[in-house]
């Protein structure tokens, strides 16, 4: 009996070189996956960058069955990965910058505020901007805050500290105005549930507009999938208020719970630059504190040059702060 000939190198391994197919068209055309299922699209997006680490073990398979057609295939997604962040795995800071600001979530449940609040004395930041501040918490920050930063204010549960002069302060409503029967909220749950600021901040280069905002939090259950109502409906108020800021300057930094790659964020980032893009070396990742896997806290800006981003050693939040030093 004649023995069986294997595949050639040009057959083999159909299933890696699908597979290989399907993940570079996954990068591709990721804008394209429907949210109308479980938020699906804004879920991948979510974690895009690390669609990449399939990459080598694809082709380790694809050596191991000595596929060629497997290897070639993996062009696709490699190419992809690259022009969708190659640029971020280089260092794109440069030196100088006037002003340094640091977003960071403090966390509602964090065992340590005071710890916390004399880290971040001790950035040297201009501007501190702080969201998910507890009630019991606040005085502890303004506290262990008052000697470094004269100026500050808190809204609701989020807060700005300043070494310059604040003016125009004043909450922005990013919840919905309409309760689900149709009634208006009354005005103090609006005060209690605020989670958005804007401030002037007066520098030697003339008024800087700075925003404070803490989007919705969002949930991933096997019922609901990617749950990210509030979230959405925060990010499209936020994005109008945006739109009518006068000042040509302004700064925007906050917990997003969401990247800059999410689809439902691009009412604000199609008006802002991304500071970590810009200027950052790396991705700049900062959720989860202990293993950060997203970039969710984010500093946008528009009239000012980011100089340099960069993330911060982790505090007792369950968030990293994130900062950046801009230039005139």
């Amino acid at each position: 009996m004649g023995g069986l000939s294997r595949p050639g190198p040009w057959k083999r391994a159909r299933v890696l070189t699908a597979t290989a197919l399907l993940l570079g068209l996954l990068l591709l055309l990721h804008a394209w996956i429907p949210n109308r299922i479980w938020n699906i699209g804004s879920l991948v997006e979510a974690f895009l960058p690390w669609f990449g680490v399939f990459i080598p073990v694809l082709l380790a398979g694809a050596l191991w069955r000595r596929s060629a057609v497997a290897v070639v295939a993996l062009l696709l997604p490699v190419v992809t990965w690259v022009s969708l962040f190659g640029g971020l795995l280089t260092d794109k800071s440069h030196p100088g910058g006037d002003l340094t600001v640091i977003s960071h979530n403090v966390d509602a449940d964090n065992p340590d505020p005071t710890g916390t609040a004399r880290d971040l004395a001790a950035s040297g930041a201009i501007l501190l901007a702080l969201e998910e501040i507890d009630t019991q918490a606040k005085p502890v920050y303004e506290k262990e805050l008052a000697q470094a930063y004269p100026y500050h204010s808190v809204q609701g549960t989020v807060g700005l500290w300043s070494t310059l002069p604040l003016s125009d302060i004043r909450p922005v409503d990013i919840a919905q105005d309409v309760g689900p029967l149709g009634d208006s909220k009354p005005a103090a749950d609006k005060w209690a549930d605020n989670r958005a600021l804007r401030a002037t901040v007066a520098t030697d280069h003339g008024p800087l507009a700075v925003y404070v905002a803490h989007l919705g939090s969002v949930r991933v259950n096997p019922r609901g999938g990617f749950g990210t109502g509030t979230r959405n409906r925060n990010a499209e108020a936020l994005a109008k208020a945006v739109a009518a800021e006068q000042n040509e300057r302004m700064v925007l930094l906050g917990d997003m719970n969401g990247t800059t790659d999410d689809r439902a964020l691009d009412g604000i980032t199609s008006q802002l630059h991304s500071a970590q893009d810009a200027a950052g070396n790396g991705f700049g990742f900062s959720w989860p504190a202990t293993f950060p896997m997203v970039r969710i806290d984010q500093i946008l800006t528009r009239g000012v040059k980011p100089q340099s981003a960069w993330v911060l050693p982790a505090t007792g939040s369950d968030h990293r702060p994130v900062a950046a030093r801009l230039d005139w």
